[in-house]
């Protein structure tokens, strides 16, 4: 049995489902053996406050252990894992499969003025939230020049 993943919905048209079916881009069953099943729609907000960035994912369904959040190169925040899909068993048989699965990977350059050694990750009913602190930007003294003549 294979699983069709699909935008088209209309159970009138079997010639152009049969057609979708064959197709690789619709139906992975077909597609070559070393092809990487992602999804990159997930959807990050980014918000930056007074003392920090703040990240928020959509990963519904997920689990923490299914996610890695990571600072690479001094400054860029990495947050990747993998959604597994459904499993194929022989009973019952699938009319829309639309769900993403796969691996996804997202990666944000931060600004210079963040501690990313203080990096903190929450996850709580599928939403990830990462919190990244911003460095004390030390204001320059203005000193008052007084004006003679």
């Amino acid at each position: 049995m294979s699983l069709v993943r699909s935008n088209v919905f209309d159970p009138f048209t079997g010639d152009l489902w049969s057609a979708l079916q064959r197709c690789p881009v619709f139906n992975p069953s077909h597609a070559p053996s070393n092809e990487i099943s992602s999804f990159a729609d997930v959807r990050v907000d980014w918000k930056e406050m007074a003392e920090a960035h703040v990240f928020k994912a959509d990963l519904p369904g997920m689990k923490k252990e299914e996610v890695k959040v990571e600072v690479e190169e001094g400054n860029v925040l990495k947050i990747s894992g993998e959604r597994c899909g459904e499993k194929e068993d022989k009973d019952g048989k699938w009319h829309r499969v639309e769900r993403s699965s796969g691996k996804f990977l997202r990666r944000f350059r931060l600004p210079g003025e963040v501690k990313v050694d203080q990096v903190k990750a929450t996850m709580e009913n599928g939403v990830l939230t990462v919190t990244v602190p911003k460095e004390e930007v030390n204001k320059p003294e203005v000193k008052a020049i007084e004006i003679s003549g």
